[in-house]
């Protein structure tokens, strides 16, 4: 079994920056898909970034430019380097994996993932 443990959330002034991190152990998979995801209150939750165990990333639109997803295999770790934040970031961020490969088409969708983290928050104030 794969745990997900995020962390690195904080309150930040609209424009500032973030990095948020989350720390893979367990079972782990040699080939594989990562991504960030958000759920902000009374919304459901949305696909934001996502890597495969290659390195190819896809973007959700409203973080294109903004937003950059890492991984660092060395330490397990799965980062979110979020920059110029606005209001509307304001979410609990997750992280997810799914095991083996998943169509660029289907990476941004919660549907194609099996394992979560608990979420960290992230407030952004204007």
């Amino acid at each position: 079994q794969v745990r997900l443990g995020e962390s690195g959330g904080d309150s930040v002034q609209a424009g500032g920056s973030l990095r948020i991190s989350c720390a893979v152990s367990g079972n782990t998979y040699s080939s594989y898909c990562m991504g960030w995801f958000r759920q902000a209150p009374g919304k459901e939750r949305e696909g934001v970034a996502a890597i495969d165990s290659g390195g190819s990333t896809n973007y959700a639109d409203s973080v294109k430019g903004r937003f950059t997803i890492s991984q660092d295999n060395a330490k397990n770790t799965l980062y979110l380097q979020m920059n110029s934040l606005e209001p509307e970031d304001t979410a609990m961020y997750y992280c997810a994996v799914e095991g083996g490969i998943i169509s660029r088409l289907l990476r941004l969708l919660v549907s194609q993932y099996s394992d979560w983290g608990q979420g960290t928050q992230v407030t952004v104030s204007s």
